[in-house]
């Protein structure tokens, strides 16, 4: 494929590539072809970023850590009616 030429584009739409390709840690050439890619309908765009940092606390809690929880979260539960008048 040959290459293209983007005219017109003013500096903050240019600086704006630049921070993105920087984000992603690609090149602005990168970044240009998955957004004309998502345009066209080529390629679905992600429903958005997954994070995993606490996936190490998956399935780490005891049944007594779990107990201990929701003992001290239970007054989270209580409605004080004075305030929902």
């Amino acid at each position: 494929m040959g290459a293209m030429t983007i005219r017109g584009l003013d500096d903050g739409e240019a600086a704006r590539l630049k921070q993105e390709a920087a984000t992603r840690g690609v090149s602005v050439n990168a970044v240009l072809k998955q957004l004309v890619r998502e345009g066209l309908g080529l390629e679905r765009r992600p429903r958005g970023r997954r994070f995993t940092d606490l996936d190490v606390l998956a399935g780490t809690w005891s049944a007594e850590d779990a107990d201990a929880f929701r003992h001290a979260v239970e007054p989270f539960e209580q409605v004080e009616p004075e305030l929902w008048r």
